[in-house]
């Protein structure tokens, strides 16, 4: 790109843009990264460096930036038509998808919404739920449960089921009121960490949420839970044993158990969805970001067929689901998620993470034995830990020192996208990454920490 063609945008994107969960004046004297293309899984800047896309463009990319495949479907989808709206009409690449997903998704489920991100994937759910417990005369069952560090959107009602109180406090005045329960943070056992400690915990945090249950159920209509790894709220991953046991508490009390696996889901942690590793089935589940291997927006809120029968009426009753978006199963992306799943089948896109997800388990070791590195952990192609000033201690860098947004700089000059959750740098990798690619993400994050922290 020409130089002051690049730095006419720079000046532009200063003066014009708002960007997300960011602090506009640290861009004050410093510009943000200019992508200019994107293949595999890099990314180009104005003057053509590349930089490995480490956090899949937020959690979303799958098969790699430009896959062909991809771009073919959305030609063709194209050379038929663009948009239409979804309500009186439908179209293939809508009908196909939704079968697909029922049969790929766990079992029991067996109707699909869509709408346009995991914010209103959350939002359907919300309110799919409370509809349901109204229209079949149980009207007291209001409310919803969510788990402290919990992340399932920006809109108010997914706000109003947010853990992070650094994204959330602020609008607690326009939040409806919620319960929130412990999670089952295993970091905080620290080095005492052991099998019958992890265990301990979780059963604390599932009396919790019985003690919960026990009291207010006939008030309760959901529990909203992001299976197997809070992402936003630092990366925790937690024991599958407490996910059976919340199905088990929702079944035994008659609550919904709202699945959030729009971060988690179409392989990231190596199963296809993250519920697969404690073999439940929620109530209702909701997906986003992956489902169009992160190409085009695009989002799904499954529920059970019993779910469904509340709305199915004759009009007079009211009982429609008065829900909807513009862009609701857009046809273009619908046929964008339809050609990911086939990549899926035909190209051992799993098997091929698991051994990318091997070699980054193998790589992970070398960080483990920093004195400033923390609670290593791995589910899949996704990967953190913690820093600290010494970890052994747990003695945290002062405030003010931004050690994250240090390794997220050192990170671009070695051509990586470290962008970190505070003082916890991670990884999220495209299942497209090939194990030499881990190694060399490794070794340059390696290289980044030498730098910064001297390790």
């Amino acid at each position: 790109m020409d130089s002051q063609y690049k730095k006419e945008l720079l000046a532009k994107d200063r003066q014009y843009v708002w960007h997300p969960f960011t602090q506009m004046k640290d861009y004050a004297e410093q510009d943000h990264l200019l992508i200019t293309r994107a293949q595999g899984i890099e990314l180009f800047d104005a003057e053509g460096k590349a930089y490995y896309d480490t956090v899949s463009s937020w959690w979303c990319n799958v098969h790699g930036h430009g896959n062909p495949r991809i771009k073919a479907a959305i030609q063709r989808q194209l050379d038929q038509f663009d948009h239409i709206m979804f309500s009186g009409l439908t179209h293939q690449p809508g009908i196909e998808l939704a079968e697909k997903l029922v049969h790929i998704t766990p079992e029991g489920l067996s109707k699909v919404f869509y709408s346009d991100n995991g914010s209103t994937a959350v939002e359907v759910a919300i309110k799919m739920s409370f509809q349901y417990w109204q229209q079949i005369g149980r009207t007291s069952k209001t409310g919803f449960v969510f788990m402290e560090n919990s992340y399932h959107g920006d809109t108010i009602g997914a706000v109003s089921v947010g853990g992070v109180d650094l994204y959330h406090a602020m609008f607690k005045p326009l939040l409806f009121s919620a319960h929130r329960v412990p999670s089952p943070d295993v970091r905080v056992l620290g080095s005492a960490r052991t099998p019958e400690r992890e265990a301990a915990l979780v059963a604390d945090a599932l009396e919790a949420v019985r003690a919960l249950f026990q009291e207010r159920a006939d008030t309760i209509a959901g529990i909203i839970v992001e299976p197997m790894i809070q992402a936003a709220g630092g990366m925790v991953i937690y024991p599958a044993a407490y996910l059976a046991g919340l199905r088990e508490l929702c079944a035994q009390y008659d609550v919904h158990l709202i699945a959030d696996e729009v971060a988690t889901g179409f392989g990231r942690t190596g199963t296809m969805f993250a519920c697969e590793h404690a073999g439940i089935s929620p109530d209702i589940l909701c997906v986003s970001k992956g489902l169009t291997a992160g190409m085009m927006p695009l989002a799904a809120t499954l529920c059970r067929e019993e779910i469904y029968a509340a709305f199915y009426d004759d009009y007079a009753t009211q009982k429609t689901f008065f829900h909807g978006h513009s862009f609701t199963g857009n046809p273009v992306a619908c046929a964008v998620a339809l050609e990911s799943l086939r990549l899926f089948e035909e190209e051992g896109v799993l098997e091929q993470s698991h051994r990318a997800a091997t070699e980054l388990s193998s790589q992970l070791r070398a960080f483990a034995a920093l004195p400033q590195v923390a609670d290593v952990r791995q589910i899949g192609m996704i990967a953190a830990m913690d820093l600290y000033k010494d970890a052994a201690s747990r003695t945290p860098f002062g405030s003010g020192t931004r050690i994250g947004n240090r390794i997220y700089q050192a990170g671009l000059e070695e051509g990586l996208i470290l962008r970190p959750l505070g003082d916890t740098i991670y990884y999220w990798l495209p299942l497209s990454t090939t194990p030499e690619q881990v190694v060399e993400i490794t070794e340059r994050t390696l290289r980044v920490f030498q730098r910064v922290l001297g390790s």
